[in-house]
């Protein structure tokens, strides 16, 4: 089809100095021509309709003011992972060492927290080895994995006083894991 407009390109061509902008001062240069710095400038000024608009349930949120608060990176405990094959890998290494991992009737008995670690993931490979894992956070696959090779799961049970056994079976009557929950240090010492 025929164009029978001139294109707004041709603006820019030939001799004007302000190439449509008008004026001497600040052609569509900084921020006062686009409404402010950012995106969320104006959103309490002249966007103010669109904030309304398209807010939840017209408060301004999450357009407009603070909402919440940031923990102090203080109280807020680190999470140090191992995957579950780089751990199974270690497990005999770990037992000639003494003391950070024990075996009893056949399954490995490691502490995550003795070894520097809190979280068990659940990648890398397969476990070959039976092992009773006692750590703050476990990953579902992690769970899966420890689990299929015949072993269990202490985790931190959230208010802080015990460790809740996963996983566990009739089978398992181990004077020492036999109960359900077992007494810890205390909350922010597990």
């Amino acid at each position: 089809m025929v164009r029978r407009f001139e294109k707004k390109a041709r603006k820019y061509r030939g001799g004007s100095r302000t190439h449509g902008w008008g004026g001497r001062v600040g052609q569509h240069r900084k921020s006062g021509s686009s409404g402010g710095r950012g995106g969320r400038s104006g959103l309490h000024k002249h966007k103010w309709s669109f904030v309304m608009k398209y807010a939840e349930d017209s408060s301004g949120y999450p357009f407009y003011g603070k909402h919440g608060f940031k923990q102090p990176e203080t109280i807020v405990a680190a999470r140090l992972g191992i995957n579950v094959g780089e751990l199974d890998s270690m497990l005999d290494e770990l037992v000639s060492k003494g003391g950070l991992v024990q075996v009893v009737d056949g399954k490995y008995v490691v502490d995550l927290l003795k070894i520097g670690f809190n979280k068990l993931l659940g990648r890398g490979g397969k476990v070959s080895k039976p092992m009773v894992v006692k750590a703050v956070w476990v990953s579902r696959k992690a769970e899966e994995k420890i689990r299929a090779a015949g072993g269990a799961l202490l985790s931190w049970c959230g208010g802080g006083s015990a460790w809740l056994i996963l996983g566990v079976d009739s089978s398992m009557l181990w004077s020492q894991y036999c109960v359900m929950y077992l007494p810890c240090p205390g909350p922010g010492k597990p």
